[in-house]
């Protein structure tokens, strides 16, 4: 397969849209012409993981963080840059997810949220567009007579769609007016003279990619020479998509009980923890990396615990006065348990090709007690 198809199958199961607008998503390194049988995923890529994909033949790494990050100034064989100009030199493709693999449903917060089994879920915040993009209203005024053919043309161009139903829409009478001027070729009336017409303020919903198709079609079959109609947009605020995951759970927890649990889910090996340490965990917050800027509205909220990779200090002490227990799992201990999943999905969608997933990817930290 070629990596520019490998690449739409990843969008379908991660659309890179949800990524957040500040981060670097999608092919950052090689040839979209390029031809690829093995697939490395990992977390970060470092040199260990760069010579395991050469080991392993792979001709793409998949990446959950960016390999590209901050502006590079050069790109050669040591400095900054050495990882990236290794990768051009192996011809090495490399696609990163990163935040859109947050956001996506079955995602990475998804994945932390089941691990304390949280119910009635919903982001924190840091909201996107859903991967299809924003619906849009359609407001057009139609004379009477004409109603049933445009309402017909606009619906056949994709407008109407609501869940499981087509044909989708709305009309309320009125009385239109309008005064033809010179030059005009007015449908109804004559020029220089105020008409009043009885007209139909149709109304419909159109999806974000229908819209220009939509309002071709109402040009088309709309009698007047020159339609009025408004685009709306509309904004879904019960099914919104973004960072972290909220939620309570089934029954409260001790919160040595809670760290068992993820324990096993992750492999963490270690955990910080700020804030109180007797409770009982009936509502909580998960975000996997660095989600401090989150913490407001996890408190806000009201949660019992916050789940995460990590916390600035300022945060930490932020957390303890509201009396919000927080548990750190360390940055990437916090999403790399996540890329199983990711991959046997992957594997699923690319039969022809080679899933691995990467061993030499590690947490940086060592940690040992002192």
């Amino acid at each position: 397969m070629k990596v520019r198809d490998i690449l739409t199958r990843i969008d379908s199961i991660v659309p890179l849209k949800l990524a957040q607008s500040w981060d670097n998503v999608g092919l950052l390194v090689g040839d979209a012409d390029q031809s690829v049988s093995t697939i490395l995923v990992t977390i970060d890529i470092t040199g260990a993981v760069l010579a395991e994909a050469v080991r392993s033949r792979a001709q793409m790494i998949l990446s959950y963080h960016p390999v590209i990050w901050d502006a590079l100034k050069t790109v050669t064989s040591s400095g900054p840059g050495s990882v990236v100009h290794e990768l051009v030199r192996r011809n090495l493709s490399v696609v990163s997810i990163h935040t859109a693999y947050d956001t996506v449903i079955g995602g990475i917060n998804d994945q932390l949220a089941h691990i304390l089994d949280l119910q009635n879920v919903t982001p924190i915040g840091d909201y996107v567009e859903g991967p299809t993009g924003p619906l849009y209203k359609l407001v057009s005024f139609v004379p009477a007579n004409a109603v049933n053919r445009v309402a017909d043309a606009i619906f056949a161009a994709g407008a109407g769609a609501i869940g499981r139903y087509s044909h989708c829409g709305f009309q309320t009478s009125g009385t239109g007016s309008f005064l033809p001027l010179e030059g005009s070729r007015p449908a109804f009336g004559r020029i220089g003279k105020l008409e009043k017409v009885s007209e139909i303020r149709l109304e419909s919903i159109i999806p974000t990619d229908r819209v220009p198709a939509v309002l071709a079609a109402l040009r088309s079959a709309h009698p007047y020479e020159t339609p009025a109609f408004d685009i709306l947009r509309h904004y879904d605020l019960e099914n919104r998509w973004g960072l972290g995951r909220m939620g309570a759970l089934p029954q409260p927890l001790s919160l040595n009980r809670v760290i068992d649990k993820v324990k096993r889910a992750t492999g963490a090996r270690a955990v910080g923890r700020v804030g109180p340490a007797k409770r009982r965990v009936r509502t909580a917050a998960v975000c996997a990396g660095a989600c401090g800027k989150l913490l407001n509205q996890v408190i806000a909220a009201g949660c019992d615990l916050y789940l995460t990779g990590e916390l600035k200090h300022h945060q930490a002490i932020a957390a303890q006065e509201a009396g919000l227990t927080c548990l750190c799992l360390s940055h990437t201990v916090s999403e790399r348990f996540a890329l199983k999943k990711l991959a046997r999905t992957l594997q699923n969608r690319l039969p022809d090709a080679k899933i691995v997933l990467s061993r030499a990817d590690a947490d940086p930290f060592s940690w040992k007690p002192i």
